[in-house]
Parts: structure tokens; sequence; C-alpha cells
């Protein structure tokens, strides 16, 4: 028997040139130098209860294998869901990650499909995904030199509750004024495209090779047949939205570990035979393939996501451009 628990990650905060002093409301935290992203369950997280407290995500899920990461994910060796909180206060550079088979192609293990759910939005606030109608490769690669690549753009306005699903392959910006909870496939791999001047490193020849005019991406239809907790099914996450009153029984399957992020409130993970776990806004938990059930108890009241792999055949969400 595994002798695994569900382990309280502490976030590592990711300064970027675009992001924000102030991490409030989902921290109480106002930083010296500008923080972009709060990486939950990253290699380097490290465990911050239990037995082996101190030690991080990655050295774990080399130890403990499919005990941790489940059977359901390609690498036994990588946990599987990379999730984040992301604070722009600036747009983001004009990007694009590759699909697998393209990161496979220069040594990286997985490509990289995310989505983003809108926690908090300005009402201008917008994101962009895909090159508009008709623009082809040729135009946008010459605007990147002209200085004008973000009009090519399509541009979409985007409000809190929003789930947008970006598959590899698109080309895509975040503008400011959002905090946005990002899952994704483990990798952090990224083709910069454009950065509106910043003078940092661009990748031009590699993001264009990387780009498809046919990726899935946009907003996730409400018509996809998904239960009422789930926002988004693919191929690479499931990512469900709850607001808990009352204790949740939960089960986890030998398949797929389960994160859950606080993204207001807090709460206590329970399991039997184990000590709570205790956790409040901003942070995760996950919880090993090899633990069968756990209880969720909010404190007062609390609203989670919950982030899995998906079992069996599973299609690319329907999406709407705007």
């Amino acid at each position: 028997m595994s002798d695994l628990y569900p382990f309280l990650l502490i976030p590592i905060f990711d300064e970027r040139p675009w992001g924000v002093r102030d991490l409030r409301p989902i921290y109480t935290k106002i930083v010296n130098q500008p923080v972009g992203e709060s990486w939950l369950t990253w290699g380097d997280s490290r465990i911050a209860n239990g037995p082996f407290a101190g030690r991080t995500l990655g050295e774990m899920t080399r130890q403990y294998r499919r005990d941790l990461v489940g059977s359901a994910t390609v690498y036994e060796d990588r946990f599987p869901l990379l999730v984040k909180f992301l604070f722009p206060a600036e747009k983001l550079s004009v990007q694009v990650h590759p699909d697998d088979v393209g990161a496979q192609r220069v040594g990286q293990p997985c490509g990289k499909t995310e989505c983003w759910y809108v926690l908090q939005a300005r009402p201008d606030a917008q994101v962009a995904l895909g090159l508009k109608p008709g623009v082809t490769l040729n135009e946008f690669e010459a605007s990147i030199g002209e200085n004008r690549a973000e009009k090519l753009l399509n541009w979409i306005n985007v409000r809190p509750g929003d789930m947008l699903y970006v598959a590899a392959g698109t080309v895509h910006t975040i503008g400011g004024g959002m905090v946005l909870v990002e899952t994704q496939q483990t990798s952090d791999i990224t083709y910069r495209l454009y950065d509106y001047g910043r003078r940092r490193e661009l990748h031009i020849q590699d993001g264009i090779a990387a780009i498809k005019r046919n990726a899935r991406a946009g907003k996730v239809g409400r018509n996809n047949g998904y239960e009422s907790n789930v926002l988004v099914r693919s191929p690479f996450f499931q990512v469900e939205k709850m607001k808990l009153h009352e204790s949740l029984e939960a089960s986890v399957t030998l398949e797929s570990p389960h994160v859950v992020v606080a993204i207001d409130g807090s709460g206590i993970i329970e399991s039997a035979g184990m000590e709570p776990v205790s956790f409040a806004k901003g942070e995760a938990v996950v919880v090993p393939a090899s633990v069968p059930h756990y209880t969720l108890r909010p404190q007062w009241e609390l609203d989670v996501m919950r982030m899995s792999l998906p079992t069996g055949t599973v299609a690319e969400p329907l999406t709407v451009p705007g």
C-alpha cells in the first residue's frame, strides 16, 4: 500500500515584466517586482505538509510514479497537469506553443494545450486567439517586422466566468486587467513571436512553423453536454468548478490524480488514516491517484476548481469565437 497522502503545495511566484505588484485579492502580498504568475503544480513546487514536507512534486513523481500520477498519463515520471494563476497588468507577448509532435521534434516530452478561466476582468479586458480571417502566415510574419502584428490578431472581449480553450498551435496573447486560472499540459515551451518592442528574444522561425490555422480555440460553448460543474473537458485535462456550503465526498480513480485549487474561501481535505489538510484561496492540494477517497469540507464557504485527466477517448471542446 502506498504511503502517499494529499499534498499542500507552496506556490512559486514568477516575476514577469507584464505582471502586478499587488496580488490581492488572491494573495495577501504586495511585492517589489511585478509578478505575472503563481505556479501551483510545477516540478519544483514544494510540499508544505506531512512527512514529505520540503520535498518537491517532481521528486515525488519520479519516486512514486503511477501511484501519484495515475495510469491515464503518458509519462509516469512527470506530473501531468500544470496549474497557475495569471496576473497580467499589461499585454503578454504574442506567442504560440507547439503540439506534442512539434515539441518532441526539439527534444521536449510534450506540447502545450491550455485553458484559461476568467476569475476577474475589467470591462474592457480582452484576449487574442488566432489570426483574423483571411490573414496569411506570410502577412503575419511581415507584420512582425513592421511592428503591427497585434492588429492582425483576433481579439475577443472576456468577462468573469468565461472559460477559454487554447489548443497548441494557436497564436495568442492575453491583455491586461484580469486574473486567470490556467490549466495546461506540463510544458514550458513557448515561441515568442512579437513583444511590442520590449526587446526580448523572439522565436519567429520556430513560432511560424508551429502555427496551426485550424487549431481549436475560443470560448468554450455551453452545449458540450458536460455535467453542471464541468467547465471544460479535452484530451489533456478536465476542469470543474464548485461552490461548497457543505462537505463533498469525492473518489479518485487509479487513472488520474486530482488538483484542488481554492479560488475563494478556505477548506479542509480529509482522507481516512491521513492528517487533514487545510488550504485557502490561492493554494492547491494534489490528491494522488492512489488515494481512493477524500472529503472536501468548506470552512463556512469555499469556491474550488478541480483539475484531473480525462478517461477514455475525449474530443476537443466546442468553442465559439467570441
